[in-house]
């Protein structure tokens, strides 16, 4: 209801179901599935993977109560472009599907602090960086850094004193180049390269 009397925002269709989901995503065609986790059926990982298999613009956004590791995880794995949890205030969701919407991907920043501190409790990496990271300039590699340290384009653009468009070049050549979905991909990647730790 909040989303429907939100003026940039179309609601086109709702489901209560996985199986509903998949079927309406096909059919309608929208720009962002606001994906709930549990549900009757095929629940939302699922029904996430099966949406972003179909090659459609659609991105999804899961949002729900349920926090867990294992279903952030399993969203990012499935293709979700964004992870948001009930209890954000409901201004940041509405700018969290926008931001979804434009092709960027967001994660509740609850979530993301976890995320940091998993990848933390890792051994760094002793073998050498993957040889698409060896293909990126050094320029691209600055970039992946701060991409991997959270900040947005704007942000980037500002602490290389560049342009936010040439800052979103960048971006584009990094997930040409290193085959990412969208910019979750990049921040794993640059913690998985021992890029970037916590702190940095």
């Amino acid at each position: 209801m909040v989303m429907a009397d939100t003026p940039d925002i179309e609601v086109v269709g709702e489901a209560g179901t996985g199986e509903e989901a998949v079927r309406l995503a096909a059919r309608l065609a929208p720009d962002v599935v606001v994906m709930d986790i549990r549900m009757p059926g095929m629940d939302g990982i699922e029904a996430t993977e099966r949406i972003t298999a179909q090659g459609g613009e659609a991105h999804v956004v899961v949002l729900t109560t349920f926090d867990d590791d294992d279903y952030v995880y399993g969203a990012l794995r499935a293709g979700a472009a964004g992870f948001l949890v009930k209890d954000m205030a409901l201004d940041d969701i509405l700018a969290a599907v926008r931001v979804v919407a434009s092709g960027d991907a967001l994660i509740a920043p609850s979530v993301t602090r976890r995320l940091i501190k998993e990848f933390a409790a890792r051994p760094s990496p002793s073998a050498p960086a993957p040889a698409p990271l060896a293909a990126i300039t050094d320029r691209e590699r600055e970039v992946l850094v701060l991409v991997g340290g959270g900040l947005s384009n704007a942000e980037i653009a500002e602490r290389l004193v560049i342009s936010v468009a040439t800052a979103k070049t960048y971006l584009t050549r990094l997930l040409a180049k290193l085959g990412a979905r969208d910019r979750v991909q990049l921040v794993i990647m640059a913690y998985e390269a021992g890029l970037v730790s916590p702190g940095r």
